[in-house]
Protein backbone atom coordinates (compact mmCIF):
# COMPACT_ATOMS: atom_id res chain seq x y z
CA UNK A 1 0.00 0.00 0.00
CA UNK A 2 2.89 2.35 0.53
CA UNK A 3 2.66 3.05 -3.57
CA UNK A 4 -0.52 4.36 -2.86
CA UNK A 5 0.43 6.76 -0.31
CA UNK A 6 3.21 7.88 -1.95
CA UNK A 7 0.88 9.08 -4.87
CA UNK A 8 -1.72 10.69 -2.22
CA UNK A 9 1.09 12.13 0.37
CA UNK A 10 3.06 14.35 -3.07
CA UNK A 11 -0.76 15.20 -4.45
CA UNK A 12 -1.97 17.02 -0.83
CA UNK A 13 1.12 17.95 0.46
CA UNK A 14 1.91 19.98 -2.64
CA UNK A 15 -0.94 22.06 -1.82
CA UNK A 16 0.38 22.90 1.48
CA UNK A 17 4.09 23.30 0.63
CA UNK A 18 3.09 25.27 -3.00
CA UNK A 19 1.90 28.30 -0.68
CA UNK A 20 3.92 27.99 2.57
CA UNK A 21 5.13 31.19 3.78
CA UNK A 22 7.90 32.41 6.81
CA UNK A 23 6.57 35.59 8.51
CA UNK A 24 9.28 37.00 10.95
CA UNK A 25 8.41 38.96 13.63
CA UNK A 26 7.51 42.24 13.14
CA UNK A 27 10.48 44.23 13.76
CA UNK A 28 10.64 47.83 15.40
CA UNK A 29 12.11 51.14 13.86
CA UNK A 30 15.65 49.81 15.91
CA UNK A 31 15.55 46.98 13.50
CA UNK A 32 15.28 44.64 16.95
CA UNK A 33 14.14 41.39 16.75
CA UNK A 34 11.80 39.34 19.51
CA UNK A 35 14.25 36.44 20.62
CA UNK A 36 11.16 34.15 21.98
CA UNK A 37 9.94 30.92 19.99
CA UNK A 38 7.13 32.04 18.48
CA UNK A 39 4.49 30.03 16.02
CA UNK A 40 5.02 31.10 12.11
CA UNK A 41 1.99 28.77 11.28
CA UNK A 42 -0.15 25.78 11.48
CA UNK A 43 -1.30 23.97 8.45
CA UNK A 44 -3.80 21.22 8.29
CA UNK A 45 -4.12 19.12 4.76
CA UNK A 46 -7.17 16.47 4.74
CA UNK A 47 -7.36 14.20 1.75
CA UNK A 48 -9.97 11.19 0.99
CA UNK A 49 -8.56 8.99 -2.05
CA UNK A 50 -10.89 6.09 -3.66
CA UNK A 51 -9.40 3.93 -6.62
CA UNK A 52 -11.26 1.16 -8.60
CA UNK A 53 -9.80 -1.44 -10.75
CA UNK A 54 -9.43 -4.82 -11.98
CA UNK A 55 -5.85 -5.51 -12.28
CA UNK A 56 -4.82 -6.07 -8.22
CA UNK A 57 -1.10 -7.28 -8.24
CA UNK A 58 -2.53 -9.36 -4.70
CA UNK A 59 -4.04 -12.15 -7.47
CA UNK A 60 -1.38 -11.96 -10.15
CA UNK A 61 -2.82 -8.99 -12.22
CA UNK A 62 -6.93 -10.01 -12.20
CA UNK A 63 -9.07 -8.48 -9.46
CA UNK A 64 -10.20 -5.41 -7.98
CA UNK A 65 -7.95 -2.88 -6.92
CA UNK A 66 -11.20 -1.43 -4.90
CA UNK A 67 -9.27 0.87 -2.16
CA UNK A 68 -10.11 4.17 0.24
CA UNK A 69 -7.54 6.07 1.84
CA UNK A 70 -8.23 8.99 4.37
CA UNK A 71 -5.00 11.24 4.80
CA UNK A 72 -4.13 13.76 7.57
CA UNK A 73 -1.41 15.93 8.27
CA UNK A 74 -0.72 18.35 10.92
CA UNK A 75 2.42 20.41 10.45
CA UNK A 76 3.60 23.39 13.12
CA UNK A 77 5.91 25.86 12.08
CA UNK A 78 8.27 27.46 14.74
CA UNK A 79 10.78 30.05 14.93
CA UNK A 80 13.28 31.70 16.71
CA UNK A 81 15.83 34.60 16.25
CA UNK A 82 19.25 34.88 17.59
CA UNK A 83 21.38 37.70 18.92
CA UNK A 84 22.90 38.33 15.63
CA UNK A 85 19.65 38.41 13.42
CA UNK A 86 19.62 34.72 12.18
CA UNK A 87 16.82 32.33 12.49
CA UNK A 88 15.68 29.18 13.79
CA UNK A 89 13.02 27.39 12.03
CA UNK A 90 11.76 24.29 13.92
CA UNK A 91 8.73 22.38 11.28
CA UNK A 92 7.25 19.53 13.49
CA UNK A 93 4.69 16.99 11.02
CA UNK A 94 2.47 14.35 11.87
CA UNK A 95 0.69 12.10 9.44
CA UNK A 96 -2.04 9.70 10.21
CA UNK A 97 -3.56 7.67 7.56
CA UNK A 98 -6.21 5.12 7.50
CA UNK A 99 -7.09 2.84 4.46
CA UNK A 100 -9.40 -0.25 3.57
CA UNK A 101 -8.25 -2.38 0.80
CA UNK A 102 -10.45 -5.34 -0.97
CA UNK A 103 -7.77 -6.43 -3.25
CA UNK A 104 -4.97 -6.82 0.21
CA UNK A 105 -7.83 -9.16 2.01
CA UNK A 106 -7.24 -11.78 -0.79
CA UNK A 107 -3.88 -12.29 0.62
CA UNK A 108 -5.81 -14.79 2.69
CA UNK A 109 -9.38 -14.85 1.27
CA UNK A 110 -10.78 -17.39 4.28
CA UNK A 111 -9.73 -15.86 6.92
CA UNK A 112 -11.31 -13.21 9.61
CA UNK A 113 -8.90 -10.39 8.59
CA UNK A 114 -6.20 -10.37 6.06
CA UNK A 115 -3.10 -8.88 7.14
CA UNK A 116 -3.31 -5.32 5.16
CA UNK A 117 -7.02 -5.27 4.54
CA UNK A 118 -7.25 -2.56 6.53
CA UNK A 119 -4.81 -0.32 8.84
CA UNK A 120 -3.58 2.63 10.22
CA UNK A 121 -0.03 4.31 9.19
CA UNK A 122 1.46 7.05 11.80
CA UNK A 123 4.86 9.21 10.60
CA UNK A 124 5.66 11.84 12.42
CA UNK A 125 8.74 14.28 11.47
CA UNK A 126 10.94 17.00 12.80
CA UNK A 127 13.03 19.41 10.89
CA UNK A 128 15.37 21.89 11.66
CA UNK A 129 16.63 24.84 9.38
CA UNK A 130 19.38 27.94 10.36
CA UNK A 131 19.27 30.71 7.88
CA UNK A 132 20.87 33.94 6.78
CA UNK A 133 17.80 36.23 6.60
CA UNK A 134 20.42 38.80 5.43
CA UNK A 135 21.71 36.40 2.46
CA UNK A 136 19.17 33.87 2.21
CA UNK A 137 21.31 31.19 2.89
CA UNK A 138 19.91 27.79 5.24
CA UNK A 139 21.27 24.93 6.33
CA UNK A 140 19.05 22.26 8.35
CA UNK A 141 18.55 18.27 9.24
CA UNK A 142 15.36 16.25 9.37
CA UNK A 143 14.40 13.00 11.68
CA UNK A 144 11.14 11.09 10.41
CA UNK A 145 9.34 7.75 11.39
CA UNK A 146 6.76 5.61 9.78
CA UNK A 147 5.06 2.40 11.09
CA UNK A 148 2.46 0.18 9.39
CA UNK A 149 1.38 -3.26 10.58
CA UNK A 150 4.03 -4.95 7.93
CA UNK A 151 7.14 -2.37 8.31
CA UNK A 152 8.50 0.52 10.43
CA UNK A 153 10.86 2.77 8.87
CA UNK A 154 13.16 5.48 10.54
CA UNK A 155 14.70 8.44 8.56
CA UNK A 156 17.01 11.41 8.61
CA UNK A 157 18.13 13.86 5.95
CA UNK A 158 20.08 17.41 5.60
CA UNK A 159 18.85 20.05 3.25
CA UNK A 160 20.96 23.26 2.19
CA UNK A 161 19.53 26.19 0.33
CA UNK A 162 22.18 29.08 -0.90
CA UNK A 163 21.31 32.28 -3.08
CA UNK A 164 23.29 34.21 -5.34
CA UNK A 165 23.41 38.43 -3.98
CA UNK A 166 20.80 39.89 -6.16
CA UNK A 167 18.73 36.73 -5.13
CA UNK A 168 17.95 35.50 -8.25
CA UNK A 169 19.04 32.28 -8.64
CA UNK A 170 18.48 29.90 -5.49
CA UNK A 171 20.56 26.12 -5.58
CA UNK A 172 18.80 23.12 -3.41
CA UNK A 173 20.40 20.36 -2.03
CA UNK A 174 18.55 17.41 -0.03
CA UNK A 175 19.22 14.27 1.25
CA UNK A 176 17.61 11.58 2.78
CA UNK A 177 18.22 8.11 4.12
CA UNK A 178 15.24 5.69 4.81
CA UNK A 179 15.88 2.54 7.04
CA UNK A 180 13.18 -0.12 7.05
CA UNK A 181 12.31 -3.32 8.15
CA UNK A 182 9.60 -5.15 6.38
CA UNK A 183 7.05 -8.26 7.69
CA UNK A 184 7.32 -10.72 4.95
CA UNK A 185 3.37 -11.52 4.13
CA UNK A 186 2.74 -15.01 2.12
CA UNK A 187 -0.53 -15.51 -0.08
CA UNK A 188 -1.69 -18.53 2.28
CA UNK A 189 -1.75 -21.33 -0.22
CA UNK A 190 2.13 -20.41 -0.61
CA UNK A 191 3.05 -20.12 3.43
CA UNK A 192 5.59 -22.94 4.47
CA UNK A 193 3.90 -25.16 7.41
CA UNK A 194 4.04 -23.51 10.37
CA UNK A 195 4.67 -19.85 8.95
CA UNK A 196 1.94 -17.02 10.16
CA UNK A 197 -0.05 -14.46 8.49
CA UNK A 198 1.92 -11.28 10.10
CA UNK A 199 -1.72 -10.03 11.31
CA UNK A 200 -2.36 -9.78 14.75
CA UNK A 201 -6.29 -9.84 13.98
CA UNK A 202 -6.27 -12.81 12.36
CA UNK A 203 -6.72 -15.56 14.58
CA UNK A 204 -5.51 -18.41 11.88
CA UNK A 205 -2.41 -16.95 11.40
CA UNK A 206 -0.10 -18.51 14.64
CA UNK A 207 3.42 -18.62 13.50
CA UNK A 208 6.63 -16.20 13.22
CA UNK A 209 6.80 -14.54 10.11
CA UNK A 210 10.46 -13.20 8.61
CA UNK A 211 11.56 -9.95 8.81
CA UNK A 212 13.73 -8.20 5.92
CA UNK A 213 15.61 -4.50 5.18
CA UNK A 214 15.10 -2.34 2.92
CA UNK A 215 17.32 0.74 2.76
CA UNK A 216 16.47 3.99 0.38
CA UNK A 217 19.25 6.43 -0.46
CA UNK A 218 17.99 9.70 -2.51
CA UNK A 219 18.98 12.92 -3.09
CA UNK A 220 17.65 16.50 -4.78
CA UNK A 221 20.03 19.16 -6.69
CA UNK A 222 17.49 22.02 -7.88
CA UNK A 223 18.56 25.67 -9.04
CA UNK A 224 15.57 28.00 -9.37
CA UNK A 225 16.32 31.04 -11.83
CA UNK A 226 14.38 34.39 -12.01
CA UNK A 227 14.86 35.17 -16.19
CA UNK A 228 12.85 38.66 -15.84
CA UNK A 229 9.91 40.03 -14.24
CA UNK A 230 7.30 37.47 -15.72
CA UNK A 231 9.47 34.56 -16.10
CA UNK A 232 11.06 31.69 -13.47
CA UNK A 233 12.54 28.63 -14.31
CA UNK A 234 14.12 25.52 -12.20
CA UNK A 235 16.23 22.35 -12.95
CA UNK A 236 15.62 19.89 -10.51
CA UNK A 237 17.81 16.36 -10.77
CA UNK A 238 16.57 13.79 -7.78
CA UNK A 239 19.00 10.67 -8.02
CA UNK A 240 18.03 7.77 -5.43
CA UNK A 241 18.87 4.03 -4.82
CA UNK A 242 16.89 1.45 -2.82
CA UNK A 243 18.84 -1.98 -1.74
CA UNK A 244 17.59 -5.22 0.33
CA UNK A 245 13.67 -6.31 0.04
CA UNK A 246 12.16 -4.41 -2.68
CA UNK A 247 9.73 -7.18 -3.76
CA UNK A 248 6.13 -7.23 -2.08
CA UNK A 249 5.82 -10.93 -1.28
CA UNK A 250 2.08 -11.32 -0.54
CA UNK A 251 1.92 -10.25 -4.43
CA UNK A 252 1.38 -13.69 -6.49
CA UNK A 253 2.92 -14.17 -10.18
CA UNK A 254 1.14 -16.82 -12.45
CA UNK A 255 2.85 -18.98 -15.02
CA UNK A 256 1.65 -20.17 -18.37
CA UNK A 257 0.16 -23.52 -17.82
CA UNK A 258 1.78 -24.66 -21.65
CA UNK A 259 5.60 -23.95 -19.76
CA UNK A 260 5.02 -25.65 -16.57
CA UNK A 261 2.53 -28.48 -17.10
CA UNK A 262 1.74 -28.93 -20.63
CA UNK A 263 -2.29 -28.72 -19.58
CA UNK A 264 -2.55 -28.38 -15.72
CA UNK A 265 -4.91 -25.60 -14.98
CA UNK A 266 -3.45 -21.90 -14.60
CA UNK A 267 -4.32 -21.97 -11.12
CA UNK A 268 -2.47 -24.96 -10.11
CA UNK A 269 -0.38 -24.41 -7.30
CA UNK A 270 3.19 -25.39 -9.59
CA UNK A 271 2.47 -22.53 -11.84
CA UNK A 272 1.70 -19.92 -9.02
CA UNK A 273 4.88 -17.97 -6.83
CA UNK A 274 5.35 -15.04 -5.49
CA UNK A 275 6.99 -11.75 -6.98
CA UNK A 276 10.46 -12.08 -7.42
CA UNK A 277 12.31 -8.65 -8.34
CA UNK A 278 16.00 -7.67 -8.23
CA UNK A 279 17.32 -6.54 -4.39
CA UNK A 280 18.66 -3.18 -5.56
CA UNK A 281 16.94 -0.22 -8.23
CA UNK A 282 18.96 3.03 -9.32
CA UNK A 283 16.09 5.93 -10.24
CA UNK A 284 17.05 9.53 -11.55
CA UNK A 285 13.88 11.41 -12.40
CA UNK A 286 15.25 14.93 -14.14
CA UNK A 287 12.93 17.86 -14.11
CA UNK A 288 12.01 21.37 -15.78
CA UNK A 289 9.84 24.23 -14.04
CA UNK A 290 8.83 27.19 -15.81
CA UNK A 291 6.11 29.65 -14.44
CA UNK A 292 5.07 32.90 -16.62
CA UNK A 293 3.24 35.39 -15.23
CA UNK A 294 0.94 37.00 -18.02
CA UNK A 295 -0.19 39.81 -15.29
CA UNK A 296 -1.77 40.12 -12.12
CA UNK A 297 -4.66 37.85 -12.94
CA UNK A 298 -3.22 34.94 -14.76
CA UNK A 299 -0.21 32.51 -14.41
CA UNK A 300 0.85 29.65 -16.69
CA UNK A 301 2.66 26.97 -14.29
CA UNK A 302 4.59 24.21 -16.53
CA UNK A 303 6.38 20.38 -15.42
CA UNK A 304 8.04 18.31 -17.55
CA UNK A 305 10.05 15.42 -16.15
CA UNK A 306 12.02 12.95 -17.60
CA UNK A 307 12.53 9.24 -15.54
CA UNK A 308 14.77 6.24 -16.33
CA UNK A 309 16.05 3.31 -14.04
CA UNK A 310 17.71 0.34 -14.03
CA UNK A 311 14.68 -2.16 -13.90
CA UNK A 312 14.30 -0.89 -17.77
CA UNK A 313 11.10 1.42 -16.63
CA UNK A 314 10.92 5.25 -18.64
CA UNK A 315 8.71 7.70 -18.16
CA UNK A 316 7.26 11.37 -19.51
CA UNK A 317 5.21 12.97 -17.55
CA UNK A 318 3.78 17.13 -18.33
CA UNK A 319 1.93 18.87 -16.44
CA UNK A 320 -0.06 22.16 -16.74
CA UNK A 321 -1.46 24.16 -14.25
CA UNK A 322 -3.71 28.00 -14.80
CA UNK A 323 -3.88 29.68 -11.55
CA UNK A 324 -7.21 32.40 -12.43
CA UNK A 325 -7.10 34.98 -9.64
CA UNK A 326 -10.66 36.24 -9.61
CA UNK A 327 -10.67 38.62 -7.26
CA UNK A 328 -7.40 39.52 -4.54
CA UNK A 329 -8.39 36.99 -2.05
CA UNK A 330 -9.52 34.41 -4.59
CA UNK A 331 -8.49 32.14 -7.21
CA UNK A 332 -9.20 29.18 -9.41
CA UNK A 333 -6.39 26.87 -10.96
CA UNK A 334 -7.35 23.89 -13.28
CA UNK A 335 -4.76 21.51 -13.95
CA UNK A 336 -3.94 18.66 -16.05
CA UNK A 337 -0.99 16.00 -16.14
CA UNK A 338 0.04 13.43 -18.67
CA UNK A 339 2.17 10.18 -18.15
CA UNK A 340 3.35 7.94 -20.70
CA UNK A 341 5.28 4.86 -19.47
CA UNK A 342 7.43 2.33 -21.01
CA UNK A 343 7.08 -1.09 -18.52
CA UNK A 344 10.04 -2.60 -16.45
CA UNK A 345 10.99 -6.22 -18.17
CA UNK A 346 10.24 -8.12 -15.77
CA UNK A 347 6.44 -7.27 -16.03
CA UNK A 348 3.99 -9.53 -17.56
CA UNK A 349 -0.16 -10.14 -17.58
CA UNK A 350 -1.21 -13.09 -15.71
CA UNK A 351 -0.60 -16.40 -16.93
CA UNK A 352 2.17 -14.97 -19.62
CA UNK A 353 5.41 -15.53 -17.24
CA UNK A 354 7.83 -18.09 -18.55
CA UNK A 355 8.85 -20.27 -15.28
CA UNK A 356 12.52 -19.91 -16.59
CA UNK A 357 12.53 -16.02 -15.75
CA UNK A 358 14.57 -15.14 -12.49
CA UNK A 359 12.48 -12.05 -11.76
CA UNK A 360 9.06 -11.66 -12.42
CA UNK A 361 6.01 -9.54 -11.66
CA UNK A 362 2.19 -9.00 -12.26
CA UNK A 363 1.94 -5.48 -10.90
CA UNK A 364 0.18 -2.84 -13.49
CA UNK A 365 2.13 -0.18 -11.51
CA UNK A 366 5.25 -1.52 -13.19
CA UNK A 367 3.91 -2.03 -16.98
CA UNK A 368 3.75 -0.50 -19.93
CA UNK A 369 0.96 2.54 -19.75
CA UNK A 370 -0.34 5.97 -20.25
CA UNK A 371 -2.48 7.98 -17.78
CA UNK A 372 -4.38 11.34 -17.36
CA UNK A 373 -5.04 13.36 -14.41
CA UNK A 374 -7.32 16.41 -14.62
CA UNK A 375 -8.71 18.17 -11.69
CA UNK A 376 -8.68 22.09 -10.03
CA UNK A 377 -7.82 24.05 -6.58
CA UNK A 378 -10.27 26.50 -5.11
CA UNK A 379 -7.82 29.13 -3.02
CA UNK A 380 -9.69 31.57 -0.44
CA UNK A 381 -7.36 33.59 1.66
CA UNK A 382 -8.97 37.59 2.30
CA UNK A 383 -7.10 39.98 4.43
CA UNK A 384 -9.47 39.58 7.52
CA UNK A 385 -9.41 35.40 7.51
CA UNK A 386 -11.54 33.25 5.94
CA UNK A 387 -15.27 33.31 7.10
CA UNK A 388 -13.89 36.77 9.50
CA UNK A 389 -11.67 34.33 11.81
CA UNK A 390 -8.51 36.39 11.62
CA UNK A 391 -5.77 33.33 12.84
CA UNK A 392 -7.62 31.10 9.46
CA UNK A 393 -4.90 32.69 6.93
CA UNK A 394 -6.09 30.56 4.01
CA UNK A 395 -8.23 27.59 2.56
CA UNK A 396 -8.01 25.29 -0.29
CA UNK A 397 -10.08 22.56 -1.89
CA UNK A 398 -8.63 20.70 -4.89
CA UNK A 399 -10.33 17.82 -6.75
CA UNK A 400 -8.19 15.42 -9.42
CA UNK A 401 -9.64 12.81 -11.27
CA UNK A 402 -6.81 10.10 -12.75
CA UNK A 403 -7.48 7.41 -15.55
CA UNK A 404 -5.17 4.76 -16.61
CA UNK A 405 -4.70 2.97 -19.56
CA UNK A 406 -4.93 -0.22 -17.84
CA UNK A 407 -8.58 0.58 -16.22
CA UNK A 408 -7.46 2.04 -13.13
CA UNK A 409 -9.68 5.03 -12.14
CA UNK A 410 -9.33 7.20 -8.56
CA UNK A 411 -10.70 10.64 -7.32
CA UNK A 412 -9.27 12.64 -4.51
CA UNK A 413 -10.49 15.62 -2.99
CA UNK A 414 -8.27 17.59 -0.02
CA UNK A 415 -8.94 20.77 2.19
CA UNK A 416 -5.91 22.51 3.38
CA UNK A 417 -6.06 25.16 6.46
CA UNK A 418 -3.52 27.69 7.41
CA UNK A 419 -3.27 29.03 10.54
CA UNK A 420 -0.97 31.90 11.46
Amino acid sequence: MRKIYLGVLALYMGILASHAQTTPPVKDTTGYHARKLTVDEINLVSAIYHQNGNNSAVTGGIGTEKLTDFANTLDLQLSKYTKTGNKNTYLFELGIDHYTSASSDKIDPLSVSSASMQDTRIYPSLNWTYSNEKTGNAFGFTGSYSHEFDYQSFGGGINLTLLSKDKNTQFDFKGQVFLDTWKVILPVELRPLGYGSGSNKDSRGGGSVDHRPRNSFSTSFSISQVISTRLQAALIVEPSYQKGFLATEYQRVYFDSNFATGVGPTNSIFNERIESLPGSRYKLPIAIRLNYFLDDHFIIRTFYRYYMDNWGIRAHTAEIELPVKLTSFVSVSPFYRYNNQTGTRYFAPYGQHSPNEIYYTSDYDLSTLHSDFVGANFRLAPPNGVFGWQRLNALELRYGHYMRSTGLNSDIVTLALKFK
